[in-house]
């Protein structure tokens, strides 16, 4: 049967278990109108084949529907559990016309939204292709709900783009961020958004030159930036924290620098009280060699300082998104599940980038907010997503894989439809050519789809 995603639509295609649910299907256009009598027959994917008299039971049916004034079937339905749900459409002489599918959800997550995002992006501002509000529009019209700007050692790029849209209703929500590099530290570390800059805590750092005001610095004029320290001083609070770690009874493993893991832990406690996503970020990538021993990266994930694991990066090759995805899953084995993202650590948001679009994250959150979506990945509702080739592959805890995949499949090819348009105008918005009202029509038309497919609690 062929894919039936544009003829056809169902909404919502998502609500919670338990409840009763007025379904909707609809036809998109005159080639798949309804006509005449219908029987739905509503199956859960997971619980077995009714053709098979041990799961006769797996299946509601529900006779003699026909389309109202609008051209729409409805019926009212109950899930019982979570999973997947195949709603089909048989006409009077029983062929099966329609075949669509919803979702029920757990209490848990029947509280949030998908959100796809990425965490890990840069700009012209520091050694990307574009500036902070384009790579922002383009983002926005290959799907993206959120983002975060991370240029190297830089904040204030992130400021720029949310500045750039600040007088606007956008539906992306562009969240401050910058990737963190300080002394005597080899390590990738993403700040993502953090209320205000990491790197410039370093006082007489050599970028500090660039972001002395404030303003360059935090996300707003009321957020209190702690005193920063001289990098003699920093190096006095690296060498108290190694002297901790070396001298009790449970020593550094060989192979892990001292000096790299204490500031690894510094920069991570700062990026929490910046009340930020302290990411570990890419430990497989290879510019020669692996950029961190795998000593070092193993005690890394023992330890757990970090809010969460950049488990899928921006490269194509295996060697990064293969071998972290498998180290993901041997630290579950051993019963320590990390909290994980995917990113693409773009350097170029334009179509001609191969390394575009090879990773991102679904967040499940209950408001497409900073503060929210921060929690989430906390709280390990997240799950990488590796788009390197056709194919997509999910990253994460089982029960949400088998959810994002319905997602990729049911939803998100409809949603970026919406989101194309909408990242055009951004674009266009950006550029003088499109205005302040005529982009904000477009915004609440997302927002109209996303109340459309999803009846939460």
């Amino acid at each position: 049967m062929r894919n039936m995603l544009y003829d056809y639509d169902i909404f919502p295609k998502v609500f919670p278990i338990e409840r009763d649910i007025t379904i909707t299907v609809k036809s998109m256009g005159k080639h798949s109108e309804f006509k005449g009598e219908y029987t739905i027959r509503v199956n859960h994917l997971g619980m077995g084949d009714p053709h098979h008299a041990f799961y006769a039971g797996n299946v509601t049916s529900y006779g003699n529907i026909t389309p109202n004034e609008n051209g729409e079937l409805k019926f009212t339905y109950k899930a019982e559990s979570e999973g997947e749900y195949l709603v089909r459409v048989f006409d009077s002489s029983n062929d099966s016309q329609v075949e669509l599918s919803v979702y029920a959800l757990e209490h848990d997550l029947a509280c949030r939204y998908p959100l796809k995002g990425d965490l890990h992006v840069h700009t012209c501002c520091s050694d990307g292709g574009e500036a902070p509000d384009i790579v922002c529009a383009n983002y926005r019209k290959i799907g993206y709900d959120f983002i975060v700007i991370t240029d190297h050692h830089y904040y204030q790029p992130s400021l720029d783009a949310i500045r750039a849209y600040q007088d606007t209703n956008i539906s992306l929500n562009i969240l401050p961020g910058e990737e963190v590099h300080l002394p005597y530290n080899e390590v990738h570390i993403v700040n993502a958004g953090g209320l205000y800059s990491v790197n410039s805590l370093i006082t007489d750092d050599k970028y500090n030159d660039a972001r002395k005001h404030p303003d360059m610095r935090r996300l707003s004029s009321d957020v209190v930036i702690p005193d920063g320290c001289t990098k003699e001083e920093y190096k006095k609070e690296l060498d108290a924290i190694v002297e901790k770690l070396t001298s009790g009874d449970n020593p550094l493993p060989e192979g892990v620098e001292p000096l790299w893991y204490a500031s690894c832990l510094w920069a991570f406690d700062k990026i929490r009280e910046a009340d930020g996503l302290a990411i570990f970020a890419h430990p497989y990538w290879r510019p020669t060699l692996f950029q961190i021993p795998e000593a070092f990266t193993a005690h890394m994930m023992k330890e757990h300082p970090f809010d969460a694991f950049e488990v899928l990066g921006g490269e194509m090759y295996f060697h990064q998104n293969g071998i972290q995805t498998a180290l993901y899953y041997d630290e579950y084995r051993q019963g320590r599940i990390h909290p994980i993202v995917g990113s693409t650590d773009s350097h170029g948001s334009t179509e001609n980038n191969r390394g575009v679009t090879p990773c991102h994250t679904i967040v499940f959150a209950e408001k497409n907010e900073r503060s929210s979506i921060i929690s989430a990945i906390k709280d390990r509702y997240s799950v990488a997503v590796d788009t390197i080739s056709a194919e997509y592959r999910l990253v994460g805890e089982f029960r949400l894989q088998k959810y994002a995949a319905f997602l990729m499949e049911e939803y998100f090819p409809l949603h970026n439809r919406e989101t194309a348009i909408d990242g055009a105008l951004m674009f266009s918005y950006i550029n003088g050519e499109t205005t302040k009202e005529e982009l904000e029509v477009v915004c609440r038309r997302t927002e109209r789809v996303l109340k459309k497919y999803f009846e939460l609690l």
